[in-house]
């Protein structure tokens, strides 16, 4: 089973706007004070690598968000799918 967050599967994370989605549906099921912290740091994410051109850095900048989506929810003992 693919875990979906929201209305976003994982897999079909493919897009900076998709991941951008998956990630703030991802911090929304953390606790307050750690869903703030990690939303400024999505938002600072996506503006320093808002000059990214390269197709292939941009869908290795998304495997690694993800990966790392999974570890933080996995880090505050949230449920990876629904």
């Amino acid at each position: 089973m693919v875990p979906i967050v929201g209305q976003i599967a994982k897999s079909a994370v493919t897009t900076p706007r998709l991941l951008y989605r998956y990630l703030f549906r991802c911090c929304d099921r953390l606790p307050e004070g750690a869903k703030d912290h990690y939303k400024h740091h999505v938002r600072q994410g996506f503006n320093s690598h808002t000059d990214e051109t390269d197709p292939e850095r941009i869908q290795q900048i998304i495997r690694k968000a993800v990966e790392d989506a999974d570890w933080i929810l996995n880090k505050y003992n949230v449920e990876t799918s629904s």
